[in-house]
């Protein structure tokens, strides 16, 4: 297979740095072992899971139990160089069968938290299982069952080993996740952030993409985005800029660098903290603005009530979602502060900028014009 030249896969070889797993990866490899035992009496160690896009890591078992009811087994997550507040925790799977007809049924177990308020992609009460981690799991079960007789009618139980400390220093209680720890992960692979070398990483992004003539590039917050502005432009990965939460690192290098557009996409909640004047889009260093979603809203049609109820809401999803169900445009509105905000940034350099607001199954939100 050839080098990649651009695009995520370039800028992450260039930093040096070591991938990890995600939650959703590790559970995904505890719930295959685990169902592969209850139907065979064995578990598979190393047990090896094919992720989104196609990668088949395997995963050394760090436990298992096996009984005529259920099977368990755990997974140590590694994070590789991502400073991940979940790096070394210990991800279980318990499976037991259900009658047929009934399905995947997913739990949380000790150290997985509960969703407690609305506004997250899972409904109240949910265990905060994210979807794409919730669909590798049934895929699995299903190849499990193809291979070894099963009905693949199972409830899986996910917990983490002291995850409910764990998940004090994220940001799960704000969001109404009580219990525990959430599993996540979009591609199952962790990308690892050391500020200094994926800064670095983004100008070179941008280097290679100028030294192949490329005119239009785009700064994507991760692999969703990426899809996203490929579907719409038919970009090429060395175009593609993994900009992560480093968005004013990509408009200050081109606004010594230009090109004659850039696009940027990435999630609703990350760009509205672009749109309110934040060029660091990390959790950690910045926060949703619901207060200045809901002066968006207003200027949008919103009225005091609605204001209001964004200005309270739990999330910038939740937000999102009440301007939708009553016609205000506020993904679009937000679309065209953070292209303004961007604007701003590059001081008059000849590029012109779009954005595009996703949510996270990818579906667009929110659009600015070009300008």
């Amino acid at each position: 297979m050839s080098e990649p030249k651009g695009g995520r896969g370039a800028q992450l070889k260039h930093t040096g740095l070591r991938p990890g797993w995600t939650t959703g990866a590790c559970a995904t490899a505890a719930t295959t072992a685990a169902y592969t035992a209850l139907l065979t009496g064995d578990f598979p160690d190393p047990v090896t899971v094919t992720l989104p896009k196609g990668q088949t890591p395997a995963f050394a078992l760090a436990a298992e139990e096996l009984t005529d009811a259920y099977a368990m087994a755990g997974i140590v997550k590694d994070a590789g160089d991502d400073p991940d507040v979940t790096h070394g925790a210990l991800v279980r799977a318990t499976v037991r069968r259900l009658p047929a007809g009934a399905g995947v049924v997913f739990r949380a177990g000790p150290g997985v938290g509960t969703v407690t308020r609305p506004g997250l992609p899972l409904e109240v009460g949910e265990p905060a299982v994210n979807p794409v981690p919730r669909q590798m799991m049934r895929d699995h079960v299903a190849e499990v069952a193809a291979r070894y007789g099963g009905s693949g009618d199972v409830e899986i139980t996910l917990s983490v080993d002291h995850g409910e400390e764990i998940a004090r220093s994220t940001w799960n209680p704000r969001l109404g996740i009580l219990g525990g720890l959430s599993v996540l992960g979009t591609t199952g692979i962790v990308v690892p952030y050391s500020c200094s070398a994926w800064i670095d990483s983004i100008r070179r992004g941008v280097d290679v993409a100028r030294a192949a003539g490329r005119t239009h590039v785009a700064g994507c917050t991760g692999s969703t985005s990426e899809k996203t502005v490929v579907s719409e432009y038919s970009l090429p990965e060395d175009a593609l800029l993994d900009m992560g939460d480093f968005a004013g690192a990509v408009l200050k290098y081109i606004r010594r660098h230009p090109v004659d557009r850039l696009t940027i996409c990435g999630g609703f909640a990350k760009l509205s903290k672009l749109a309110a004047g934040h060029l660091d889009l990390h959790s950690a260093r910045s926060q949703v603005d619901k207060g200045f979603l809901a002066e968006l809203a207003l200027r949008g049609g919103a009225g005091e009530a609605l204001a209001a109820q964004v200005a309270e809401a739990n999330t910038g999803l939740a937000a999102l979602q009440l301007c939708m169900a009553a016609g205000v445009p506020l993904g679009d509105l937000v679309a065209t502060a953070a292209r303004d905000e961007a604007l701003s940034v590059l001081r008059g350099a000849p590029v012109v900028v779009d954005v595009i607001c996703i949510d996270r199954a990818g579906t667009v939100v929110g659009r600015s014009t070009a300008a």
